[in-house]
């Protein structure tokens, strides 16, 4: 079994109404998945976090260590990428893009051994996962307030436990949305809020001080990421339980954050920290600490269908009688072709979201939808 060919799929959507979070803003939805092919014909698909055309350019660079290789040898096939580019890629662009040829990896492998991902990781501890609504950006020409309060009010309509609110605007506005989406979902609902790196410590520590009245799950990433001093100070400034990690990469771009207790939730991202390859280790690093983990998820249905599949076979820590479960990240801001890139959507229902068991991934791409939304050349 021998890999042939290796290519990337470029899609795009322009939104109808542009939104912010505090650190970049957005007028489209752009993502870029992965498609490696066999000569037996198997193909395996996998997605990339970050922006696609750069991506997708780094794994072309990757491709001629790929091709005539076995892709089975999963874990010698990442550090072979991984020292092609190690003097200058331990993080960004170079492991983003080799997180999704991994992904594709391990859904070549499912599929060639009839088995699922999560089972290929050592078993599956559960079938299906509650998930907390993300959204509540800062969109275009609507009050800010009014419109995440009515946006996360629909979500507890829709039944999730659990929503995610965007912050990192301004310490007096951001605690008006936070009153008003409290208010909106009761107090049975969990609320979390994410400042994308938006604030200063001191900004931080005092925002976390007075959104504490508001019973929020976490604070995720409230400075920026290089800080790790930073992130530890605002964890002792504030009472709220600090998250963060979407933008380290690798095991070796965690561990530092892991054994410094810099976050008390650690946020790994599939097609950002290395693929199933390397999460497998960062969760062990987390297990030793004691860390929590929550994936970051942010993309199309493949990335919903890879982390489902590290999901299922998440170990709990501790194994108990009623453990704490993992929990999935559900974006709900517009991007058509999320969903549409698989012949069968992965969705919420009620708040829950069923993890596929069928061979790989568990999925099937439909390929109309890649040309559909295909995103135009440059």
């Amino acid at each position: 079994m021998k890999i042939i060919a290796v290519r990337t799929h470029l899609l795009e959507h322009r939104l109808a109404v542009p939104f912010e979070s505090a650190s970049a803003r957005f007028d489209r939805r752009a993502h870029v998945l992965v498609e490696i092919e066999c000569d037996d014909g198997t193909v395996g698909w996998g997605e990339c976090l970050g922006p696609a055309r750069p991506n997708a350019a780094v794994v072309a660079a990757y491709s001629p260590w790929l091709i005539g290789q076995d892709p089975r040898q999963t874990e010698r096939l990442w550090a072979v990428l991984y020292n092609a580019l190690r003097d200058q890629g331990q993080r960004g662009l170079a492991i983003t893009a080799l997180s999704g040829i991994d992904i594709a990896l391990w859904d070549i492998k499912g599929k060639h051994y009839g088995a699922s991902v999560s089972m290929l990781l050592g078993g599956r501890w559960r079938d299906s996962v509650r998930a907390y609504a993300t959204g509540s950006f800062k969109r275009d020409g609507v009050d800010r307030v009014t419109d995440n309060a009515l946006e996360m009010a629909e979500r507890r309509a829709q039944g999730f436990h659990a929503c995610k609110i965007k912050i990192g605007f301004g310490i007096d506005e951001d605690l008006r949305v936070i009153r008003a989406v409290r208010e909106a979902i009761g107090d049975e609902m969990r609320l979390m809020i994410d400042a994308n790196h938006g604030y200063t410590v001191t900004e931080a520590i005092r925002l976390g001080k007075a959104a504490a009245d508001y019973d929020i799950d976490w604070f995720e990433e409230p400075v920026v990421p290089e800080q790790l001093s930073a992130y530890r100070e605002v964890r002792a400034g504030q009472p709220i339980p600090v998250a963060g990690g979407e933008t380290w990469h690798t095991r070796y771009g965690m561990w530092r954050a892991i054994e410094s207790r810099a976050v008390d939730i650690l946020q790994p991202d599939l097609c950002g920290c290395g693929g199933f390859s390397e999460i497998a280790k960062i969760a062990s690093l987390a297990t030793l600490h004691g860390v929590r983990i929550v994936p970051h998820v942010w993309g199309t249905g493949v990335h919903l269908a890879a982390a489902l599949q590290f999901m299922a076979a998440m170990t709990p820590d501790p194994v108990r009688v009623n453990p704490v479960e993992p929990i999935m990240e559900f974006d709900r801001t517009e991007n058509p072709f999320r969903q549409a890139v698989l012949k069968t959507p992965i969705e919420a229902v009620s708040g829950v979201v069923a993890i596929p068991d069928a061979p790989g991934l568990g999925i099937e791409i439909n390929r109309g939808a890649l040309a559909q939304f295909k995103m135009p050349e440059a």
